[in-house]
């Protein structure tokens, strides 16, 4: 603990990261009055910029009506509780699924378009064609039983993967207000005076003027996507970036009156840290920005803040669109059916997991052809580069399920009597014991058979990605976080993947952490922006 007094900026309400989390509450502690400073170690973005753009959002809103769903906040109560468990309150939950509706019209008036027209398939992500749809288990039993269905995936409106249109929207935004960003600028720990409030930050920065602020710039916006398409690259792009960063960087010190949002991500780029807490989810494919790395989770430790959850991981396993792939049957390495073949792609993920992360999916010649003929229907563009491999060159084949058996190294026996007892529960009409739809419910007969690798280290085309969804504990009213006796440490605040949230049980659907980011960041932003500040934190 220490005073400084050679501080480089003082404001009321300083932001770490400018991701999805960063910008919500940047944006909303400036529409609550305070004077915000928001800084990046990159470009900003994070994990938010890379995405799909989805935003997991219901109870009614304006495109859930347009497209014909009358949801209400209730219905998504019920449906999320089921998902979600005990990781927070009946009382947060409800506030978020309550105030789901106005946080689409929160982003609108900050520039974010939508759309209301809906996908007609089920599907991991929507065409340019399609901007709103079902994004987790809504349609399938035994979620359906409980709550009615209704399409929550909201997709920001863009061409491709829409994350860049999402982030230029709360770029733009923040461009209009007097929030002062600066990017380029590594925080490594917080700062507290004698009481053990935060009150500030301390790091490094880019030099002002240094011919190598732009081509930095230049160089992270490319590994935003490198590091998920061609990880070797992005790899070595980072290290010449840190590297760089590094010579080229000056100490940083900024005062907060108010308090410090940590929203600075997950940990999932930190082999360390995936080892320690799941070596699991080193088999995948990391999702997300090498600003995952875990600091900012490391920085609220260092103060004496409480992770929870730090195993919890998710899994992403998509063999969704073409929709009728949800026909075959999700094996492990006995042969057993896993799971329910409809379930959302992290969902079974979670499955796959606790199989040992080994998985196949199984499917004869009928159900091939339908879903080559589907590839440029319900195929995005980036779906298509990894499908069309995996359907046509990856994809393991025999005419037999013994010698397919043979080829994909499950047991034989094992897998022969799970496709019987499928075919005579489908020719029956039988209701599927996992909860499959009748529609899907469909005999795998005709040869050849074919088999998709989906376990966690899959080379079928398709990498298993992965994120982490622990982190700092928080105070659920405020966003402060909590140490392990349950006391708040005060002026520290954390969102998004840095805390704990509503994904941090599991995955359940896509948008949920972006979703989740804005609330807890707006959470945290409208109470730091609008307490009063202590005595004590006037003086310098």
């Amino acid at each position: 603990m220490r005073t400084l007094h050679n501080w480089d900026a003082e404001v009321e309400v300083i932001v770490v990261g400018f991701g999805g989390a960063g910008a919500a509450a940047a944006l909303q502690a400036s529409q609550d009055g305070a004077k915000v400073l928001l800084l990046d170690r990159f470009h900003g973005g994070g994990a938010t910029a890379a995405s799909g753009a989805i935003i997991y959002a219901g109870g009614g809103t304006r495109y859930q009506k347009a497209a014909g769903y009358d949801d209400t906040p209730e219905e998504m109560y019920k449906y999320v509780k089921q998902e979600v468990g005990d990781i927070v309150s009946d009382k947060t939950l409800r506030c978020f699924c309550e105030g789901s509706a106005d946080m689409i019209e929160w982003l609108e008036g900050v520039g974010v378009p939508f759309e209301s027209s809906m996908c007609p398939f089920k599907t991991s992500y929507p065409t340019d064609d399609y901007y709103l749809y079902f994004s987790g288990n809504e349609t399938t039993g035994p979620y359906a039983d409980h709550a009615k269905p209704a399409p929550r995936g909201h997709r920001a409106r863009g061409k491709g993967i829409s994350g860049l249109a999402l982030f230029r929207a709360f770029r733009q935004a923040v461009g209009k207000t007097d929030i002062t960003v600066r990017c380029q600028t590594r925080i490594d720990q917080l700062i507290r005076d004698e009481n053990g409030r935060v009150i500030g930050v301390e790091g490094r920065t880019m030099r002002n003027g240094s011919l190598s602020r732009p081509v930095l710039s230049f160089l992270t916006k490319i590994n935003a996507k490198a590091n998920t398409w061609m990880p070797p690259v992005g790899k070595m792009i980072n290290r010449f970036v840190c590297f760089v960063f590094d010579m080229r960087s000056k100490p940083f010190r900024a005062r907060a009156s108010k308090g410090v949002i940590l929203s600075a991500g997950g940990f999932i780029f930190n082999k360390a840290m995936v080892q320690k807490h799941n070596a699991t989810f080193r088999r995948c494919l990391p999702m997300g920005t090498y600003g995952d790395d875990g600091a900012a989770i490391r920085m609220g430790e260092d103060v004496g803040g409480a992770t929870v959850r730090m195993d919890r991981m998710s899994a992403w396993r998509f063999y969704v669109p073409p929709d009728v792939l949800m026909q075959g049957i999700l094996v492990d390495k006995q042969g057993e059916r896993l799971c329910n073949e409809e379930l959302y792609g992290a969902k079974q993920g979670d499955y796959i997991v606790a199989a040992g992360g080994r998985a196949y999916l199984i499917f004869d010649s009928k159900t091939h052809k339908e879903a080559i003929s589907l590839l440029g229907k319900q195929c995005a563009g980036f779906q298509r580069l990894t499908m069309i491999p995996m359907l046509r060159i990856t994809r393991k084949k025999a005419a037999t399920l013994e010698q397919l058996a043979q080829k994909i190294r499950v047991s034989s026996h094992g897998l022969k009597d799970t496709v019987t007892k499928y075919n005579d529960m489908a020719a029956k009409g039988e209701l599927d014991p996992l909860g499959k739809t009748a529609k899907r419910v469909v005999p795998q007969v005709t040869p050849p058979f074919f088999a998709i690798d989906c376990s966690l280290a899959s080379k079928s085309g398709i990498p298993t990605a992965a994120m982490t969804l622990g982190g700092l504990l928080v105070d659920e009213d405020t966003g402060l976080v909590k140490r392990e006796d349950g006391a708040v440490i005060e002026g520290l605040y954390a969102a998004g993947r840095s805390a704990v949230g509503i994904c941090s049980n599991g995955y359940f659907g896509s948008g949920l952490s972006i979703a989740d980011a804005i609330f807890s960041g707006r959470r945290a932003a409208h109470h730091a922006a609008t307490k009063e500040i202590p005595a004590a934190a006037t003086k310098v």
